[in-house]
């Protein structure tokens, strides 16, 4: 009985020391306790939450959800694999960097930016704001950690829908699930996609697009060019569309959807040019 005890206690801490993912959530004036939940009826933490929101990492890359009106996707570039976040706060000092840590070299501006989700009218895009409560949450598991934030009360086509958007990272696998759920149970379109900047090069598939070339960030050390990608189901598509800024997937209506998202950098080893980018994601 001992050594059965002691086998699954091993057991456990074997698996536990294969997930090379985490999340992190915390409030900007106390980096040393990190919550699990938080949530505000303005719907604006923007100022309030280290890193402006809720955040997970596997060994390639960390992703942020912006707890404000934005609610999009953000990225954080690793030059090396490892876990960085806790250690970072997302935004290392220059001589971290120049010593390989990674760095924010995305820019989101006013887009969803990698992956993020608004909502289509028909006509446009409509954002997850305003809102009676949004609330942010993280968790892991085993072999994964996920965040999410919830929208409640988003005025869409005369009605109020709850959006729920939730990221999950992997250990061992790059790529990270996006989800958006209309938790009303109310079918919705769905607009996602990924950005991009003048000069920026782009490769498309059928159930992907792919995006490289540099952000004007100005929070790190150095200007390095990253890659971003979608992957997607096309026949969970209405249209695709380019206002000049970003690649817009708009989804025929629907109660969830799912999509994959990736990312690299220049400074990478592996992924460090968009050639080798699609054929990863091809293959």
């Amino acid at each position: 009985m001992k050594l059965s005890i002691v086998t699954s206690l091993l057991f456990c801490c074997i698996c536990f020391g294969q997930n090379n993912t985490d999340n992190s959530l915390y409030m900007k004036s106390d980096k040393i306790t990190y919550l699990t939940d938080i949530g505000s009826e303005s719907g604006d933490l923007y100022k309030t939450i280290g890193h402006h929101g809720p955040a997970v990492e596997n060994e390639w890359m960390a992703l942020r959800i912006y707890f404000s009106d934005k609610v999009a996707i953000d990225v954080y570039s690793k030059a090396k694999p490892g876990l960085e976040l806790r250690k970072a706060n997302w935004y290392p000092t220059p001589q971290q960097q120049k010593e390989g840590w990674g760095a924010d070299y995305y820019k989101v501006a006013s887009t969803v930016g990698l992956g993020g989700v608004k909502l289509w009218d028909g006509e446009k895009v409509v954002p997850l704001n305003p809102v009676t409560n949004r609330l942010a949450r993280v968790g892991k598991t085993d072999t994964t950690s996920w965040m999410e934030m919830i929208s409640r009360g988003v005025p869409y086509k005369g009605k109020k829908v709850d959006i729920l958007v939730r990221v999950t990272v992997f250990s061992g696998k790059r790529e990270a699930k996006v989800e958006a759920v209309s938790l009303n149970g109310e079918k919705v379109q769905f607009a996602t996609g990924v950005n991009y900047f003048k000069d920026c090069a782009t490769k498309k598939g059928t159930n992907y697009i792919a995006v490289w070339g540099k952000h004007p960030e100005d929070v790190a050390a150095e200007i390095v060019e990253v890659g971003a990608a979608i992957m997607y189901n096309p026949k969970d598509y209405e249209k695709t569309t380019d206002d000049g800024t970003q690649y817009l997937l708009i989804s025929k209506p629907a109660k969830k959807l799912e999509t994959t998202i990736i990312s690299s950098s220049a400074r990478e080893t592996e992924l460090n040019t968009l050639d080798k980018l699609e054929a990863y994601i091809k293959k």
